[in-house]
């Protein structure tokens, strides 16, 4: 069976990346290892610690050759929009996290709404990534 393990957001800064899903969303490192062979690359991993076989990779926007310099500024870009990726939370009380969140310093762009699928709420991390923190109600039939 296949199953989800890692998802991938794009980070600017490796280490304000950390201190933020830590120290901010109350996430765990599932990896942090620095690879000399591969010119230093950082494998940077975490998770809820509710959720251990989950995780996001926090992954710096790699130069060339991996990585001409016109798409990583595009990527920047679209990060900077909080176009280029999403990662969606669930919580069981959304205004209640929301007040977590909020006192651990996080900044929201929409505080929690009622929609027809529950409450839900945004924010971005350093690096422009949009996360939504939702308490769904409802689940939509598929």
């Amino acid at each position: 069976m296949i199953k989800l393990s890692n998802a991938q957001l794009w980070v600017h800064d490796q280490d304000e990346a950390l201190r933020f899903y830590t120290e901010k969303l109350g996430m765990e490192v599932r990896a942090d290892v620095t690879l000399p062979e591969l010119g230093n690359f950082r494998w940077l991993t975490v998770g809820p610690s509710a959720q251990p076989d989950i995780a996001i990779t926090l992954m710096a926007i790699p130069g060339p050759p991996m990585m001409d310099n016109e798409t990583a500024e595009q990527l920047r870009s679209l990060m900077a929009k909080g176009f280029a990726g999403t990662v969606f939370l669930t919580t069981d009380n959304c205004q209640a996290s929301y007040e977590e969140l909020k006192a651990r310093g996080v900044e929201f762009s929409e505080e929690p709404t009622e929609r027809p699928y529950g409450i839900d709420s945004g924010f971005r991390d350093p690096s422009g990534n949009a996360l939504r923190l939702t308490e769904v109600r409802e689940v939509a039939a598929v």
